[in-house]
């Protein structure tokens, strides 16, 4: 099965716009699938190899002498001494625009050398797992909520859809192969069990505020490796901290962040969920299906090329608001609620209007499937999952 992805026209718009676009994205996202799949016409070549990689590094001009343009060239952080070979091709036909694809998995390192060789040159679009949006055309019918549930914890990594792996199987070998090759390479990881234990612990806490002296304690390491691990995997597009809202409210407020994964199916692998049966025994739905609402959101202002204006609001007497879309000087604001029929009244969407009624666009509930018909005179929309896009101002 080969699900589309909707970043294609936004790829294409940047390969109108400028000389090369950067795709970055964690591994197994479908980065090289998706580029040879979509853009057929372009030569490849692939940096994963290392003999290619030592050509690059040491004779980058022979190199890309040998293919044609448009080029895309895959896991290109494995040469950083290629960065100038483009640098100078793109300088030396500064008005043709569409020259380079270049990708790679290790964001860090790639954004490094584009920043300081292709700064102005370049588009940088990011490569998220499949979104519920994406994968929902392949199913038979509307989206039914056991379908969205059966989402959350199989994931969206393209490999379990397209193959039929077994997500345990799939989640097992990831782990392993992301600490391996890529972690190590971004911070040093000395004790891979301890690291391991780390991802577990922020898989467990979900939805959660983020305190890196917690984790520390927890995992037995100091505060300043809990926040560099936890650097490391944002960095890495695995998990999303989602920041507080506070701007003039004059409110004793939160400003810890949240804490979500971009892939709801590795968090539950790594809280040894192994089943739909078993996430909904354990009763942690309704913190996964938040999760999944705020990665779309993520998903959808990365495509958009928007910038992030993404919160959620917390007071100290426990009012909050799960996810806030500041667009200009107003708010949309979002709870989450897996009830079938939920109750309309938010507490924290009361107390934001006592804050700031003048600048709420909307108020909406999010639900995981189709939405029941709102309770009159409340101001609140019901949407489901699949529908939602108040962050983008419709």
């Amino acid at each position: 099965m080969w699900v589309s992805r909707k970043l294609v026209p936004v790829i294409q718009h940047g390969l109108k716009t400028r000389p090369a676009v950067v795709l970055t994205g964690a591994r197994q996202t479908g980065k090289t699938a998706f580029l040879r799949q979509a853009f057929p016409h372009c030569d490849f070549v692939s940096l994963d190899l290392p003999a290619l990689a030592e050509e690059a590094e040491t004779s980058g001009e022979s190199l890309l002498a040998r293919y044609k343009r448009p080029l895309i060239i895959d896991e290109v952080q494995y040469a950083p001494g290629l960065f100038r070979y483009l640098k100078h091709e793109i300088d030396l036909h500064r008005r043709q625009n569409g020259r380079f694809i270049l990708s790679g998995s290790q964001k860090l390192s790639l954004l490094q050398n584009v920043s300081e060789t292709l700064a102005g040159r370049v588009a940088v679009l990011s490569l998220f797992t499949l979104s519920l949006e994406e994968i929902a055309p392949h199913w038979k019918k509307k989206p039914r909520r056991d379908q969205v549930l059966d989402f959350i914890w199989r994931g969206g990594y393209p490999e379990i859809h397209a193959q039929g792996i077994a997500p345990g199987r799939f989640y097992a070998d990831y782990t392993a192969t992301y600490i391996e090759r890529d972690l190590r390479q971004i911070v040093n990881v000395r004790d891979l069990r301890q690291f391991n234990r780390f991802m577990r612990i922020c898989a467990s806490r979900i939805g959660q505020l983020v305190s890196a002296s917690a984790l520390a304690n927890e995992t037995g390491i100091t505060v300043n490796t809990a926040q560099a691990w936890l650097s490391a995997l944002e960095t890495s597009n695995i998990i999303l901290l989602l920041p507080p809202y506070f701007r003039n409210l004059g409110k004793r407020i939160v400003k810890a962040p949240k804490l979500y994964f971009s892939d709801t199916g590795l968090a539950a692998f790594l809280t040894g969920i192994q089943s739909l049966e078993q996430l909904l025994a354990l009763n942690m739905a309704g913190a996964y299906f938040e999760n999944l609402v705020v990665s779309e959101a993520f998903k959808r202002l990365s495509r958009s090329g928007a910038e992030r204006n993404l919160y959620f609001y917390r007071d100290h007497h426990g009012k909050e608001v799960d996810l806030i879309y500041a667009q200009g000087n107003g708010l949309h604001l979002a709870e989450c609620k897996l009830a079938e029929m939920p109750d309309p009244a938010a507490p924290g969407f009361k107390e934001l209007e006592k804050l700031a009624a003048e600048n709420i666009l909307s108020k909406t509930i999010i639900t995981p499937a189709h939405a029941p018909i709102a309770a009159k005179g409340r101001g609140v929309a019901f949407n489901n999952v699949m529908d939602f896009s108040y962050w983008q101002g419709s």
